[in-house]
């Protein structure tokens, strides 16, 4: 990785440094979902769910998470490319969420997005004078196809496509990955914009080539006076690129400050876990406390704090429910093998009761020759080998009660965004565990 210039995006003019270009206020995006009969309302998929945020004009702040994070849907909600459901976003001072494609058309030349896929993102039947122009005829901003030929060759130069008299003419299918990707960072950056969203920009380019783009970046960055949003999930680049990290986990914002803060002190379990995760060629085979499990689904999220049911370090207020049992004995099961699963599980007369999404009191029915006595003498059984289980610090009982056996959880709650440490390293926060 290229050494970070002093002038790239770790220095943003002094002028601009209190200057707030986007103001994101309790930002939604749910995708409703169809299903049953007459294909009726059937929930929604919170892909956004609650953010905010303010960009300051001239810096990068980089979306960081898993795929499923709602980082790319965040990115392109801010572009208008996806509907706010809720919230606000406004953009020098102007409301721009809920306003319809006509009214944002005039925003397109300040707002650019460059996409994950620089092979999808070229129209294969059209020459690179052509694609890289077209914002320009679009907005009107060169009716002249000769001027815009010229005003196409500079911006081409400007990208590391030189000499352009030789990528003009030709088709996306005759450039390289990296060439394509410079070919849509031009077009992105041709009618002026002030502001970039990059999505994935060199996930999906050659390991050869994705430094090269990253410096690109930062000299478009100082040249243009460029800010930008970058959605990844790789840390490494977005430590070299990023003023400030937005920690991103089922379409929440769990952390968020400055970069080397993030990196020197991260506060948040996943936090510590996407960082835990970065491979260390000085550490091979050492062991890592990484996150067990994936990312939830987004139409039925956790309880709480979304991470709870992956988190090593959970607490009784984290907002345990009944799937977390369930998830308990299917690791349970996992260890002790088939035969022991198919003994123990006939002890549920019905399964469902236990992936119930949002029960903080689970009453469990017995299996046919069985009672409710059974059913608790088998999860004493199970707290015993799995005692230092996170999930036993939200189990408040487990008691038969006339015919079933119930589980209590103790009360959670969902960990909101607070600000912990002083003026220059401030970080918000959103977990039980950080005062």
């Amino acid at each position: 990785m290229p050494t970070k210039p002093d002038t790239a995006a770790s220095s943003a003019p002094a002028a601009d440094a209190s200057e707030t270009l986007i103001e994101v206020a309790d930002l939604q995006v749910h995708f409703p979902l169809r299903g049953g009969l007459f294909n009726r309302h059937a929930g929604a998929v919170k892909a956004v769910d609650g953010v905010s945020f303010r960009l300051r004009k001239g810096e990068v702040l980089g979306l960081v998470g898993e795929s499923g994070s709602g980082k790319t849907t965040l990115g392109r909600t801010l572009l208008g490319l996806n509907k706010a459901t809720g919230g606000s976003i406004r953009y020098r001072g102007k409301e721009i969420a809920g306003l319809r494609e006509g009214e944002l058309r005039p925003l397109r030349r300040n707002l650019q997005m460059v996409f994950q896929d620089p092979h999808a993102s070229l129209n294969p039947a059209m020459d690179i004078a052509t694609a890289v122009g077209h914002p320009l005829q679009v907005h009107g901003l060169v009716p002249d196809a000769a001027e815009r030929r010229v005003k196409v060759a500079e911006t081409l130069e400007r990208v590391g496509l030189s000499p352009a008299e030789l990528f003009l003419d030709k088709f996306p299918s005759d450039l390289s990955g990296g060439q394509k990707q410079r070919a849509v960072m031009a077009r992105a950056i041709i009618a002026g914009p002030e502001l970039l969203v990059a999505d994935e920009p060199i996930s999906m380019l050659d390991m050869s080539v994705r430094a090269k783009i990253l410096q690109l970046f930062l000299d478009l960055k100082r040249d243009l006076d460029l800010t930008y949003v970058y959605v990844t999930h790789d840390l490494a680049s977005a430590k070299f690129f990023c003023d400030r990290i937005a920690i991103m986990y089922l379409g929440r914002v769990v952390e968020i400050g400055p970069t080397a803060e993030i990196f020197a002190n991260p506060r948040h379990p996943y936090t510590k876990a996407l960082l835990g995760a970065i491979p260390d060629p000085e550490k091979v085979g050492v062991p890592r406390n990484l996150p067990r499990g994936e990312i939830p689904d987004a139409a039925q999220p956790p309880l709480g704090c979304a991470f709870h049911p992956r988190c090593p370090v959970a607490v009784a207020g984290c907002g345990w429910e009944a799937r977390d049992l369930a998830a308990l004995l299917d690791r349970h099961w996992l260890a002790a093998g088939e035969d022991a699963r198919l003994t123990e599980s006939a002890l549920f007369a019905r399964p469902a009761e236990l992936a119930t999404a949002g029960l903080r009191t689970v009453s469990l029915t017995p299996g046919k020759g069985h009672t409710a006595a059974d059913i608790v003498e088998l999860l004493g059984r199970v707290r015993e080998k799995t005692r230092d289980d996170a999930f036993w610090r939200g189990v408040t009982a487990v008691e038969a009660r006339g015919e079933r056996a119930c589980v209590d959880f103790a009360e959670g709650s969902d960990p909101r965004l607070r600000l912990v440490g002083g003026t220059a390293d401030t970080v918000s926060v959103a977990c039980h565990l950080v005062a």
